[in-house]
């Protein structure tokens, strides 16, 4: 599977494999030692799903829901019914679409998790469907303030990484600056990737 997608996305791992199968991307057939066995609709499901994410920056979730939706027909790399459509939802609308109570998107509000506006893009909604998720095992908003404080160690992780590159006047440099920072973000996302899935394989029976 690595050699088939690692030329188009040279950052695949494993580890990220791995995780993908975890969340549901992929579910390969297990032979009779253990190891897994994708078949070429795999092969695409992890095309379409990987290209979803590193083009269009669309939330996992998402992703999966769109995969579930196609069952057994072939998906094209890059859904137009998604990338195309920038919907915007009204508080209503995110509610009902997300399956969630007005309570939860409060508790979010209120954990920092969403930001209230007049209006929600995809990325929201597909944070609020994870929220509904979880939400079914216990894991309330609050649980989670730890991970958006996480996530914002990062960005000045990656602000102090990009900063000489912003402070030079020339505009090659601040394009680099602006190129750099996703590409450090995603390399971060790597390595989490990696704990996660290396932490879901010590709860395996």
């Amino acid at each position: 599977m690595l050699a088939r997608l690692s030329p188009e996305f040279p950052a695949l791992t494993a580890s990220k494999l791995r995780f993908l199968e975890v969340q549901g991307i992929v579910t390969p057939v297990r032979t009779e030692s253990g190891y897994r066995k994708f078949s070429s609709g795999d092969v695409e499901r992890l095309r379409t799903a990987l290209t979803m994410q590193r083009d269009y920056g669309i939330p996992l979730a998402r992703i999966r829901e769109y995969l579930e939706e196609q069952g057994d027909a072939p998906v094209p790399a890059a859904p137009a019914s998604i990338v195309q459509t920038a919907r915007r939802y009204r508080r209503d609308e995110l509610i009902s679409a997300a399956g969630a109570s007005a309570g939860l998107l409060n508790d979010a509000v209120s954990a920092g998790l969403i930001v209230p506006a007049d209006s929600y893009d995809e990325r929201t909604l597909g944070l609020l469907r994870s929220l509904v998720a979880l939400e079914a095992h216990g894991i309330q908003p609050r649980h989670l303030r730890s991970v958006r404080q996480a996530a914002e160690r990062e960005i000045s992780l990656i602000e102090s990484a990009i900063e000489p590159l912003r402070r030079r006047a020339d505009a090659g440099s601040r394009a680099r600056a602006n190129e750099l920072a996703p590409e450090l973000a995603r390399r971060i996302d790597d390595i989490r990737e990696v704990f996660v899935a290396t932490a879901l394989e010590r709860l395996a029976p």
